[in-house]
């Protein structure tokens, strides 16, 4: 919020390259684009979380938030381009949940608690594994 607003940060896994998976260089990258520079397949704007997720509800047929609570995520049919939102360790604040959940659903990758980055390589994995059984 003000006086700085929030930031959007979209990555485009088809035009992004010239990235590793270590830390070190997604620090490089992410301070490099955060202070004005660009780097290809990433984007950055001031857009506010409620004008993203109805955005993002126009182009997904579904939102899907993680939370531990959630239904597991191997008994749903997970839709095309889907969009999925993940708070930090504590979780959405209630009334950005509240509000995502108007679009959406809450899914769980299982009980255990996972960081943020290890949740996004699950649903890379999962979501890749759905691809490639779709084409056979």
């Amino acid at each position: 919020g003000p006086p700085r607003p929030p930031l959007h940060l979209e990555v485009n896994g088809v035009s992004l390259f010239d990235v590793r998976t270590d830390q070190q260089t997604w620090e490089k990258i992410l301070r490099k684009v955060l202070s004005g520079q660009e780097h290809p397949g990433i984007k950055v704007s001031k857009t506010g979380f409620e004008t993203l997720v109805k955005e993002k509800a126009e182009s997904a047929k579904k939102i899907y938030v993680l939370e531990e609570s959630g239904s597991d995520i191997s008994q749903i049919q997970i839709d095309d381009n889907p969009v999925f939102v993940l708070g930090d360790q504590v979780g959405l604040p209630k009334k950005c949940e509240a509000f995502v959940l108007r679009y959406g659903e809450k899914i769980s990758l299982g009980k255990k608690p996972y960081l943020a980055a290890t949740c996004i390589t699950i649903l890379n994995y999962l979501m890749d594994r759905k691809e490639t059984l779709q084409k056979r």
